[in-house]
């Protein structure tokens, strides 16, 4: 998202280098764009500091937006597409989430609110789905959403501005103090498997799982730890 007027967000060719499009004239924020399907219809799904917007990846064309102003014009965390049509939205700084419908007849695209409330406060730390629920790291602390109406099912365990990743339904998380947590993901109660420390300082990085190895890293140091039973 170069940030240039009418060009908060570019597409490049990948052969050349030059643009093959520009569009909106946001204010960049700290999201990645993503290309998604939303009710049928492709689209490059962007957040910036002032809303979420669906694009037409071939043209940038706007298809819908809505509104997301947050304080400090801060959005970092990353959307989550539920069942297809839905979007999971989350932002810190005492903001909160909010559940959109994107709806793609043939007449055009719209959103629309489902719920807004203040349960899943999320800086830069993106939530998971996982059955119905949304896992996330509310102001540090990890909470479960019934995303059907936004309730919380419960909120506990302290891990600071870490990361999570989903993983055969369960939650693999780094605390930002390095520690390496395994997490039952369950609506019914928090429920920790494991705990070990994995790194040493700040971690904000996120995890990644690739051919059953489970890899950390923080500015300083990085580690690769076998998954599985």
């Amino acid at each position: 998202q170069p940030n240039a007027k009418g060009a908060s967000v570019a597409a490049l060719h990948v052969k050349t280098g030059e643009a093959a499009w520009q569009a909106l004239d946001d204010e960049q924020a700290y999201t990645t764009p993503m290309l998604v399907e939303l009710d049928g219809r492709r689209q490059l799904l962007v957040v910036t500091a002032r809303r979420a917007a669906g694009l037409d990846p071939g043209s940038g064309a706007l298809l819908w937006s809505y509104p997301w102003k947050t304080d400090h014009g801060v959005n970092a965390a990353q959307p989550a597409v539920v069942e297809g049509h839905h979007l999971l939205l989350s932002a810190g700084y005492g903001h909160g989430a909010a559940l959109i419908e994107v709806s793609c007849p043939e007449s055009g695209c719209s959103a629309s609110l489902v719920w807004e409330n203040k349960h899943l406060k999320s800086k830069f730390n993106s939530p998971v789905i996982w059955e119905g629920y949304a896992y996330g790291l509310d102001e540090g602390i990890l909470t479960c959403i019934d995303l059907a109406g936004g309730a919380r099912k419960w909120k506990g365990g302290r891990y600071g501005y870490g990361q999570i990743v989903l993983a055969q339904g369960n939650l693999v998380i780094t605390g930002e103090d390095g520690e390496l947590i395994l997490v039952e993901a369950s609506p019914a109660s928090l429920k920790e498997i494991s705990r070990f420390r994995a790194l040493n300082g700040k971690t904000w990085n996120m995890p990644a799982l690739a051919g059953g190895v489970l890899y950390v890293r923080n500015e300083k140091e990085m580690a690769a730890f076998r998954a599985g039973p």
